[in-house]
């Protein structure tokens, strides 16, 4: 496809239940916005209409991305509204992939109750970031967590059912074919010139960083520090999403190294705060064997809502003096990890790096506290419990590495804060990226 020809978007919904607004969408694409559309049907019941551009019975025919399923598919009259989002979802999400891939289409729209949404998420998911998303859901006053996920979706409310056209429906699905339209043209002309770019030059190498307020200086002093090598750093924070996010680039192999600094999410995870990533933080570098120098950034912590929102044990600990809270501001309480949960904080790390290339990761740790507030007189200052961290760590790491090498376990005297912490470290990530500094390319 030429840069001349208009970009595609992909409309995806029930087309048994939402045909009428399917296509109420499709036609604002192609008669207002000048953009070619594939109507794509992930309904129960199959349809028939010209518009339709993948049928049920053709997504149903190809094999599932997940290989637990069957194919060829039973009969969906047979199977529950779960199953049959599952089934449809893994064998669509592959499709819409491949086509995103080829660049045959440059954005997609999905319209959908909670169903409709729940599906959308996980074709979302198979699509790459910067890939315009938009979803248009009776389900998107609540909480997104469940659609958006790791992926850059754009949710827009439906206020009123998707379930025929009125003047309070219309206007907000006019305004959602042109907001994908314009995304998809923009997308199409950056992705095209991306083309062109990357037949001209040679690409800098990107690496991943993660930060958490309390390590903002480290992460700061880090960037400045980079700057002086032919790199591109990408900061992504702490708060669970930013994780899963750079978990997936890497998994994608979009990064060439990994300054962890702020494992704080691993946190969260153990104890049951809100900012946890999931299980898999801290496993796509050393699965894929990209460089990684991982630290202890803000694992002093486990984070909450308001106040009121702390689990009432956890309040009720603090009452008595056995747990430490802090609230950060009105909407952020922070909780102070003990000894023992530093101690299983060490030795999930280690676990989760102990089959890595021993000579593409290192630890570092620093002695004079993980984060900010973790300092000599500090509200997080308790020298126990870095210790338990650091000596779970030590144990747990030794002979690892993978029969390729030990990984290698830094101790430094300084907070992780400390400008010559974050010098050094960077310097480690560095020697072992192989990074050249600017003057010398």
């Amino acid at each position: 496809m030429t840069d001349s020809t208009p970009p595609c978007v992909a409309v995806l919904g029930t087309c048994d239940t939402k045909l009428e607004e399917l296509l109420f969408v499709r036609t604002h694409l192609t008669e207002a916005h000048h953009v070619r559309v594939k109507l794509i049907d992930v309904g129960r019941t199959a349809t028939t209409h010209p518009a339709i551009s993948i049928t049920q019975a053709s997504i149903l025919a190809m094999n599932p991305s997940d290989h637990s399923l069957p194919h060829p598919i039973p009969d969906v009259r047979g199977l529950s509204r779960n199953d049959l989002i599952t089934a449809l979802a893994a064998r669509a999400g592959p499709i819409l992939g491949s086509l995103a891939a080829t660049h045959d289409i440059h954005g997609i729209v999905a319209l959908g109750g909670s169903g409709g949404s729940a599906l959308a998420a996980e074709v979302f998911a198979k699509l790459p970031l910067g890939f315009p998303k938009l979803l248009v859901s009776t389900m998107a006053a609540g909480d997104v967590g469940p659609f958006v996920r790791d992926a850059d979706v754009t949710v827009t409310y439906s206020v009123v059912d998707i379930a025929g056209l009125n003047d309070i429906l219309c206007p907000i699905l006019e305004n959602a074919a042109a907001a994908v339209a314009g995304m998809a043209r923009a997308y199409h002309a950056r992705t095209h010139a991306e083309a062109q770019a990357d037949q001209q030059k040679t690409r800098r190498k990107r690496i991943a960083i993660t930060m958490f307020g309390v390590t903002t200086p480290a992460v700061t002093h880090a960037r400045e520090v980079l700057a002086k090598y032919d790199c591109t750093p990408y900061v992504f924070h702490a708060t669970g999403a930013g994780g899963r996010a750079m978990e997936r680039l890497i998994s994608e192999g979009f990064f060439d190294g990994v300054l962890d600094l702020t494992t704080t999410e691993l946190a969260d995870e153990l104890v049951g705060g809100v900012l946890s990533a999931g299980p898999h933080r801290l496993e796509a570098a050393a699965r894929r064997g990209v460089p990684q120098v991982v630290s202890v950034g803000a694992l002093d912590m486990v984070n909450f809502g308001p106040r009121d929102s702390v689990p009432e044990k956890w309040k009720a600990m603090a009452g008595s003096g056995e747990r430490k809270l802090y609230e950060h501001n009105p909407s952020v309480t922070i909780m102070r990890t003990t000894r023992e949960e530093c101690a299983q904080l060490g030795r999930t790390i280690a676990e989760k790096l102990r089959d890595a290339d021993g000579e593409k990761v290192e630890v570092w740790l620093p002695r004079g506290g993980v984060s900010a507030m973790d300092v000599e007189g500090g509200p997080f200052e308790d020298r126990a419990a870095d210790e338990a961290l650091f000596g779970a760590l030590r144990s747990g790491l030794v002979n690892a590495g993978g029969g390729k090498g030990q990984v290698k376990v830094v101790e430094r005297r300084e907070n992780i804060n400390d400008p010559t912490f974050v010098e050094a470290l960077v310097a480690s990530l560095a020697e072992m990226m192989h990074l050249e500094p600017k003057d010398r390319v």
